[in-house]
């Protein structure tokens, strides 16, 4: 299912839901703090790990798959809170690109953690210009 769009994914879904007649239980408040429990249940896997430990997960099939299922989840609720909120999640995507190459020059960002707003500051120390 690796080549299934994001439209056949919610799709899929949708069907799933609406099969069991869960719609009634999805409100935009309740998907939204659902979402934020499945992704705090894939951070609960690094838990007490350092980072060494969270990055050899993946070679670890017992903890491959918790963290497959735990990222389905986060996905799963995602789009669901996109179809409710009639957001085209690709769309977003693209826009928030646009937005984030805007903020994140690359001449200014590269290799940076520094915030957008931090850079801004140093593009105008610099006697850049604003974009």
């Amino acid at each position: 299912m690796a080549s299934d769009s994001l439209s056949d994914l919610t799709r899929a879904v949708l069907e799933f839901r609406d099969a069991r007649d869960w719609a009634q239980f999805h409100s935009l408040r309740k998907l939204m703090v659902s979402l934020n429990l499945e992704a705090a249940e894939l951070l609960e896997h690094t838990q007490w790990l350092d980072d060494a430990e969270v990055d050899a997960l993946p070679s670890i099939p017992e903890a491959r798959r918790a963290m497959e299922e735990e990222c389905a989840d986060v996905l799963t609720y995602l789009l669901l809170i996109a179809d409710r909120a009639h957001i085209d999640l690709a769309q977003a995507v693209r826009e928030k690109l646009v937005r984030n190459a805007e903020r994140y020059p690359v001449e200014l960002a590269k290799g940076s953690r520094e915030k957008y707003t931090r850079l801004r500051r140093q593009r105008r120390a610099n006697g850049q210009e604003e974009s």
